[in-house]
């Protein structure tokens, strides 16, 4: 496993800038909303403070995404209200901490995530569709694209205009990441989504971990394929969902490996769990309960770092 980093902003900062050989440039940046913004924030302010040019693309319907100095923002439109979006929204989380059976999880899972890539789709096609936006992009000779691979539409920008890309990501459902980066997965420590194992498993619940993988194609066909058939019209030629996540340069993975289960890791894939705490430091005192709460947390039945 490669080793964790105390990934304040400016860390992740720092590792941004080696992409660009350090020298300020040109940054793309493709949000997803919600939470995956509110982390991704942070890194974008300190790349605007410290003289990068940065540029986000966002819909003209969203949930976090707000104005700042250190930005500059390029809007599109979309074909749904803010009503509309925050009600899927809260209808996705609402599942999340509902209680039931594996099939009861993973049918309401499954609504949960085809509503919420209908909305991103939608959302991604508007943009691609939008030929004056494209066209600014094509001009302007960004440096690099920074976005959320959770929804695609970046990678599909990034490959168009040329551009390497960093990931910066919380994880991608169906072990698509482990996938991309061609990262190892063993089935009998890394526990899937929704089977409440630990990395510590008998025999049988190995046999359940495997039967999951099952599931979880079924979880990605639908919940991704669209954005390859998006990508395959507006690049004019075939295109997977694979291609797309495995052109990233680097992976900034958002984990932090004190809540969760140990995993192998790639050469380009930097651990930065923390980021989304910059503001919230503690003092010396503090420190061992906090970290003696989390140790008790990792130790109860049924905890995973998926559950997060």
């Amino acid at each position: 496993m490669a080793p964790g980093l105390n990934a304040s902003p400016p860390v992740v900062v720092l590792l941004l800038s080696l992409v660009g050989l350090a020298a300020p440039g040109k940054l793309l940046v493709v949000p997803a909303d919600g939470s995956h913004w509110l982390s991704m924030r942070e890194v974008v302010d300190i790349l605007g403070q410290r003289g990068h040019e940065v540029v986000v693309l966002v819909p003209e319907v969203t949930m976090r995404i707000k104005p700042s100095k250190t930005f500059g923002m390029k809007m599109y439109s979309v074909p749904y209200t803010k009503e509309e979006l925050k009600k899927e929204f809260q209808a996705f989380f609402h599942f999340s901490f509902e209680q039931g059976s594996f099939l009861e999880r993973f049918v309401k899972a499954y609504q949960g995530i085809k509503r919420i890539t209908t909305f991103g789709v939608s959302s991604c096609g508007y943009l691609l569709q939008n030929k004056e936006l494209v066209r600014y992009l094509e001009e302007n000779k960004f440096d690099v694209v920074l976005t959320d691979p959770v929804l695609l539409c970046g990678a599909i920008l990034a490959k168009h205009l040329s551009l390497p890309s960093v990931y910066f990501l919380r994880g991608i459902p169906c072990g698509l990441d482990f996938d991309a980066t061609q990262c190892p997965r063993p089935h009998s420590y890394v526990p899937r989504g929704f089977t409440q194992l630990t990395d510590r498993m008998t025999f049988l619940q190995r046999v359940k971990n495997i039967l999951h993988d099952i599931l979880d194609i079924f979880l990605c066909d639908f919940a991704f394929q669209p954005y390859s058939k998006l990508a395959s019209e507006f690049l004019q030629q075939d295109v997977t969902v694979q291609d797309l996540l495995h052109q990233a340069s680097v992976w900034l993975l958002r984990s932090e490996f004190v809540l969760e289960y140990p995993r192998p890791l790639m050469p380009n894939i930097i651990p930065i769990g923390g980021v989304n705490c910059a503001h919230k430091d503690l003092s010396q005192a503090a420190i061992p309960s906090v970290v003696k709460s989390m140790l008790s947390l990792r130790g109860s039945p049924g905890f995973s770092g998926e559950d997060l």
